[in-house]
Parts: structure tokens; C-alpha cells; sequence
């Protein structure tokens, strides 16, 4: 039996940083650790605060 759990991670991006840079952080964040976008908060200043999350599996022990 195994049990499926989230793991969060946030990132906080300034204005500063190009759409195509934020997008290529993103995909780098995907493709090397396994993190998928759950939700991206864009403030009135610029700033953006990323959401990312990837599922953990433990998996139980079962006894002999």
C-alpha cells in the first residue's frame, strides 16, 4: 500500500525578470526536479509569487 502526499515549494520572482526567464525557470524546475505549477500570484507591483508542487510516495512497509 502506498500513501500519495504533496510537497509544496514558493517561489517569489521580481518584475524585473522577462515572461520568456520566469517560463524558462519553470521549465527547468519541471524537467530536473519534477515540480508542476500549481498556482502563480502576479501582485500590482510586478512581483510574481509561483506555487510549485510534486507528489511524494512512501511507500508502507508490509510485514512478513
Amino acid at each position: 500500500m502506498s500513501l500519495a502526499q504533496l510537497e509544496y515549494y514558493t517561489l517569489t520572482l521580481p518584475s524585473t525578470l522577462s515572461r520568456n526567464a520566469v517560463r524558462q525557470l519553470l521549465v527547468e524546475e519541471a524537467e530536473k526536479n519534477h515540480w508542476t505549477l500549481d498556482r502563480i500570484r502576479i501582485l500590482p507591483s510586478g512581483k510574481r509569487i509561483i506555487r510549485l508542487r510534486r507528489r511524494i510516495i512512501r511507500v508502507a512497509r508490509t510485514p512478513f
